[in-house]
């Protein structure tokens, strides 16, 4: 009888040692589980983080053309406008412009109706990447928009009819020049100065062309300026539908081409979204 208690006894220890075994394999088990799922929820939230605020690369716009580019001011609206949309230090903007030029002296294929072309072309388009270059050297560039304000010297010399063939070389040029096929340009259509053409013969042609431009182009948008020709000019004086705008009409017009580009920008953010599945 007292055997038979003494193998009860370590029988029942024996068991105790392999419930408590079990008890501690269960334990460091669940721990181990717990630690595994802790990690991989603490790499999976530091990604969402780092994507959340992952800064975008810097939004380039790229402002030329003649006299009234050359008028507007960027600080007054335009800039502050473009970086209130993406933040001050993801905004560059470049600005060139001269007035009373044509587009041949940016457009480097450039040539008449009737197929001559002049000695030199382009001069003015050297000028304005040599900027361009300087500004954007070691920055990573996320998106380009050119801003365009001219046609009053083509009309004025009667090319327009080859005015959207000199625009569109001239887009091809510059997407060509900065590598890129996604550049997105906004051109300010020539106001109501001439409607008649009496004073330059193909004020209305170029009117129209800069619309059918914008129009067949996918990520071309145009501005209307029909309204920043009256009021007092910079220098005081009063003016009524002239070739250049009012100096209101110039803060208006900077307002115009933020407005424009800003909403082309997100139109195609969203656009990469939705095809990401992205909310």
């Amino acid at each position: 009888m007292v055997q038979v208690a003494e193998n009860s006894q370590a029988f029942c220890r024996s068991s105790l040692t392999i419930n408590s075994t079990v008890r501690r394999c269960r334990n460091a088990l669940t721990t181990g589980m717990i630690l595994v799922l802790a990690v991989m929820l603490s790499v999976m939230f530091t990604a969402s983080v780092r994507a959340e605020s992952a800064e975008p690369g810097v939004n380039l716009f790229i402002l030329s053309g003649q006299s009234n580019m050359a008028g507007l001011k960027p600080e007054e609206s335009f800039t502050p406008a473009v970086e209130k949309a993406f933040g001050k230090k993801n905004v560059i903007v470049v600005k060139d412009a001269v007035g009373g030029q044509p587009i041949r002296r940016w457009y480097k294929d450039w040539k008449s109706a009737d197929g001559s072309r002049p000695d030199s072309t382009g001069d003015l388009y050297d000028r304005l990447m040599m900027k361009v270059k300087a500004a954007i050297n070691g920055k990573e560039i996320s998106t380009v928009t050119f801003i365009w304000m001219q046609g009053e010297r083509d009309a004025n010399e009667k090319h327009g009819e080859i005015y959207a063939a000199s625009l569109q070389g001239l887009f091809g040029q510059l997407s060509t020049d900065l590598g890129r096929k996604d550049l997105n340009f906004v051109v300010g259509r020539l106001s109501d100065f001439d409607l008649q053409n009496k004073r330059y013969p193909h004020w209305t042609l170029v009117r129209e062309q800069q619309v059918a431009l914008a129009d067949d182009h996918p990520r071309c948008v145009w501005v209307d300026t029909d309204d920043l020709n009256d009021g007092k000019n910079r220098s005081g004086k009063m003016i009524k539908n002239d070739l250049h705008y009012s100096a209101d009409g110039y803060v208006k017009l900077g307002q115009r081409f933020a407005d424009s580009a800003i909403k082309m920008l997100e139109s195609s953010k969203n656009q990469v979204s939705e095809k990401r599945g992205n909310p």
